[in-house]
């Protein structure tokens, strides 16, 4: 393989903030353009579930270690979440969908991701309080499309937060300044 420009991107889902209830978990995933290639790691993973003592925050210090080769810029990698919720009884519902850019400058870096969901009548928010459930989407990109996502009525949920270091490689052998 060509010497090609790579990304490694390395650190944790750290946990999550704001959520009306605790018991949290996360399904989380990496989407690239078509240019992009995994050369090792994981592009999705689950944490545990975390029931705060504090009830301000779920921690789940869940690693990520990834990397990437790219032929151009075109779809840089891009973290999607859906935030579950375990309640009293174990039944598993989705509390909330999120997704953020992966930072495209090297080094450190603290993100919070912001999460919604697709919002419901009262009937239906009634009926998810006794009998579990709630509304998921159809299609797993609408989350990260805006253009499909406009159309949907939601509400805000918490926030996940990560701990994440970029770094790049071979990117100023393209001209590309890091």
């Amino acid at each position: 393989m060509a010497e090609v420009p790579e990304v490694h991107i390395i650190g944790q889902v750290v946990g999550a903030s704001g959520f009306p209830n605790h018991n949290l978990f996360c399904k989380w995933s990496i989407h690239s353009g078509a240019a992009w290639k995994k050369l090792a790691g994981l592009r999705e993973g689950q944490t545990q579930v975390d029931l705060p003592q504090n009830e301000e925050m779920a921690y789940w210090l869940h690693p990520i270690d990834v990397h990437f080769a790219t032929k151009g810029l075109q779809g840089w990698p891009k973290f999607r979440f859906e935030v579950w919720h375990q309640d009293n009884y174990g039944r598993v519902d989705l509390f909330s969908y999120g997704f953020c850019h992966i930072p495209t400058t090297p080094g450190m870096h603290k993100i919070e991701c912001p999460t919604w969901r697709p919002a419901g009548t009262w009937r239906d928010d009634i009926t998810q309080m006794f009998l579990g459930g709630g509304h998921q989407l159809l299609r797993d990109d609408t989350v990260s499309n805006v253009a499909e996502r406009i159309h949907l009525k939601t509400e805000t949920m918490g926030k996940v937060h990560l701990e994440i270091g970029v770094i790049l490689r071979r990117f100023s052998k393209y001209g590309i300044e890091c």
